[in-house]
């Protein structure tokens, strides 16, 4: 079999998005492209559960600038290092360390050990170096407000936060990884597809949401409505569904990597490539946090797992027990000073 890079041309966006094919040798018949089972609808059926897990990073490492896609060898030696780093099980580093890693192996998905298939060294596939692009100036509002978070970050830290909103989004059960974009991460990585005519669901195993998304054309909600997950649109373009979201919440943390959701909007494309294979491909635009739009991609295998119900006790039992703990703690502190 012959490897060659095919260029893929779309959006802008999109016009440096490399993605590999097989060519077969010559006098070979040419493998016919995947044709998914469709609905009573007629839009391909995506339905099923679908792992996203992997060790590949969605930004190229330093020490693989310049290196897209892997030779064999070379995607071995870079599978064992991020195996190495990931793994919960190691007992370098001191106590420190040890406990940062909380629970061990045992509870964590196995298969985020693998690199992707097709040996890349990034999910993120533009720009060409697998790196997020640049950041834009913030304006004094964000830098603000960046400062404010990162104060309420170190009251946590210490252990002394003020109150349950000095708390991120994820310890307050609230979102996880079930805002997109979709990422890889260490347990609790399948996605379960639902359609029916006019919509489809995606409900992560990580926390407690579904996204409803209306595939009749429906506009988007008013700027002044805004969500938690965003308010979701989609369509099919011949096999591949078409996702875009806007309207998050101005929460922190409700949007990737502190953007600005009053101008961030992600795009999703979900393509069933094989019969257990989706292809998951995304974009983000941000003009006021990013110097230009990038996008990643990578497959989810299906699965046999079942999708239990997920229960966060970060916020059902342990916020009490923090703030409580605060409390104390400053009472303790007071009686300290007191002292002659």
């Amino acid at each position: 079999m012959q490897h060659r890079p095919l260029t893929r041309v779309g959006s802008p966006a999109m016009a440096a998005v490399l993605v590999w094919i097989v060519l077969p040798a010559a006098g070979q018949t040419p493998a016919k492209p995947y044709t998914p089972p469709r609905m009573s609808d007629g839009h391909p059926d995506l339905q099923g559960v679908w792992n996203d897990a992997t060790s590949t990073p969605l930004q190229r490492p330093g020490s693989r600038a310049g290196k897209d896609v892997l030779s064999d060898e070379e995607a071995n030696e870079f599978q064992q290092e991020l195996a190495f780093d990931l793994t919960r099980d190691r007992r370098d580093g001191g106590p420190e360390a040890d406990v940062n890693r909380a629970y061990n192996d045992h509870w964590m998905d196995a298969r985020r050990l693998k690199i992707t298939a097709d040996r890349r060294t990034s999910l993120i596939v533009d720009p060409a170096d697998g790196r997020i692009p640049p950041l834009v100036p913030l304006s004094p509002e964000r830098q603000q407000a960046r400062a404010a978070r990162a104060d309420a970050n170190a009251r946590f830290n210490a252990g002394m936060p003020y109150s349950a909103e000095d708390m991120t989004l994820p310890v307050r059960c609230i979102i996880r990884t079930d805002s997109p974009p979709y990422l890889p991460t260490i347990y609790n990585n399948d996605f379960q597809i639902f359609q029916s005519p006019g919509f489809v669901v995606i409900a992560p195993e990580m926390i407690h949401s579904a996204r409803i998304i209306p595939l009749d054309g429906r506009p988007h909600l008013g700027k002044k409505m805004r969500q938690w997950l965003g308010d979701t649109r989609g369509h099919f373009d011949g096999r591949t569904l078409v996702v875009e979201t806007t309207n998050f919440r101005t929460d922190d943390g409700v949007v990737f990597q502190g953007a600005n959701p009053a101008t961030y909007k992600i795009t999703e494309r979900f393509t069933r490539v094989a019969a257990d294979t989706i292809s998951y491909e995304f974009t983000v635009e941000d003009p006021t946090t990013w110097t230009r739009p990038w996008t990643a991609e990578y497959t989810w295998p299906a699965t046999n797992d079942l999708m239990y119900e997920y229960a966060c006790h970060e916020g059902n039992y342990a916020m009490g027990n923090i703030l409580r703990g605060a409390r104390l703690k400053e009472a303790d502190e007071a009686k300290k000073t007191k002292q002659p």
